[in-house]
């Protein structure tokens, strides 16, 4: 068999997996990362089956903070563990069954309103809740990384968008390289404040 043989263009040569999932792999949704975002990370809480897409490195610096329950009081992460056990379904004392299913609060609690885990948002009050004041504004529960940033850049969950990069720009300006007189504690400050301003801008808060 000469090396220009026929029988080369039969051989089958088996495909690298690796690196065709990367050619199909989105872009790393880490802000500056142009590597492929080959793995999952989840959004976060009440947002089940949301996933960021990240490389490798970067999946791994995001998972170092992430927390499901951040700003969970701690009687909820306790309700929640407790109710788990039975799988956040109802339950009630041995011989008293009859007189539960009878109970009117029985078919709300069936229906998976009772329960941590079960509870649903109705903002529009569909399902006869209270109603919203919409002049009050909503509460915003940070996850440990986007109150970390908030904290670099001195701010609290109350501040808005525009506050934000208001924030940012500022802090930018003071700690730039080419304002700071050469200070290495102010160009550690710079970088603190990039990536924080990273954080927020990738968790959609500015």
């Amino acid at each position: 068999m000469t090396a220009y043989s026929k029988y080369f263009d039969k051989i089958k040569v088996r495909p690298d997996k690796k690196a065709e999932a990367q050619s199909r792999a989105p872009v790393c949704q880490w802000d500056g990362c142009h590597e492929p975002g080959t793995h999952r990370a989840p959004v976060g809480r009440m947002r089940e089956g949301e996933y960021f897409r990240f490389c490798f490195d970067h999946v791994r610096e995001y998972n170092k903070g992430f927390n499901y329950f951040s700003g969970v009081p701690d009687t909820d992460v306790a309700r929640f563990q407790k109710e788990a056990m039975t799988g956040h379904r109802p339950t009630w004392k041995m011989g008293t069954g009859a007189q539960a299913t009878s109970n009117p609060d029985f078919a709300q609690k069936r229906s998976g309103n009772a329960g941590y885990y079960n509870r649903m948002r109705d903002p529009h009050s569909v399902f006869g809740g209270a109603t919203r004041d919409p002049n009050r504004p909503r509460e915003r529960k940070l996850k440990s990384l986007e109150a970390k940033a908030m904290e670099t850049l001195g701010l609290d969950a109350k501040a808005t968008g525009a506050d934000i990069k208001a924030r940012y720009k500022e802090l930018v300006k003071r700690h730039h390289p080419d304002a700071n007189g050469g200070d290495r504690g102010s160009e550690d400050r710079f970088r603190d404040v990039l990536q924080a301003y990273r954080v927020l801008k990738q968790a959609g808060l500015c």
